[in-house]
């Protein structure tokens, strides 16, 4: 089985033991975020600046690895035209439903973004990628296809992992996996993450994540870092994510 298939898998079964990424917003947020009050993560804890988005209004953008009913449903209702893409059948579901619930539609992809996307050139005007490329273990393709996809001027919104939390222990105490963490490479932690139950995961450098969008051809335009919210890295105030916002040129 390849290892995406493992990671579609897990993830629908995350999905219905109640993973926090894999629930649904219900409908009195839909209703705030019609009156305009509405914010976005594409990292754990902080709200994407609404100044990186584009007129969401007519706008159409592409929910990347980005299924769940968490961020489509809020640009769905203030008049965005989206499209999903995900390998999860239960993320996927789950943007069905609210999109029935609230009365809007949306296209719903299930595929892998490892492999080139099934869009034409130049078809959106926004991307919105939240934390999943950890889930890949080659992110330049993925960069380049987005590069693609979008229209001349349009915008990339990424949220990336940084590796440090492969680093350490569950308890976040003690140093004990070497970077870069590839299961594929080693066939003691592909048996090891899947006991654990952590799907196949891989650390990408800043220059992979970053410096692969530039290497694609973006223009990167502003960038923030996020904790994980939770655990001793999070006490120590230690990033572990960045989100960026890139543009490719007109």
């Amino acid at each position: 089985m390849k290892y995406t298939d493992v990671n579609a898998q897990s993830i629908d079964r995350w999905c219905r033991e109640g993973w926090k990424w894999g629930q649904a917003i219900d409908h009195e947020t839909v209703e705030k975020a019609k009156a305009g009050d509405w914010s976005v993560l594409l990292t754990p804890t902080k709200a994407v600046p609404k100044d990186w988005f584009c007129e969401l209004n007519g706008a159409k953008i592409l929910g990347l690895a980005s299924g769940g009913g968490q961020q489509m449903p809020i640009f769905s209702v203030l008049g965005a035209k989206c499209t999903v893409l995900d390998y999860s059948s239960a993320q996927l579901e789950s943007e069905r439903k609210v999109a029935e619930r609230e009365g809007y539609t949306i296209e719903t992809v299930r595929a892998d973004m490892s492999s080139p996307l099934p869009f034409e050139d130049e078809s959106f005007d926004l991307i919105f990628h939240p934390v999943s490329n950890c889930y890949v273990e080659n992110v330049l393709p993925i960069w380049k296809e987005c590069y693609r996809v979008l229209k001349p001027g349009g915008i990339l919104l990424a949220g990336l992992d940084a590796g440090i939390n492969y680093v350490y222990d569950d308890s976040e105490s003690q140093l004990r996996y070497k970077l870069p963490f590839n299961p594929l490479k080693d066939p003691a932690l592909y048996e090891e993450s899947l006991r654990l139950d952590w799907g196949i995961q891989f650390s990408h450098t800043i220059g992979e994540q970053i410096g692969g969008q530039l290497q694609a051809g973006f223009r990167l335009t502003a960038v923030y870092g996020d904790t994980n919210g939770q655990g001793r890295l999070h006490e120590y105030g230690i990033e572990s994510f960045w989100a960026t916002r890139a543009v490719k040129p007109e």
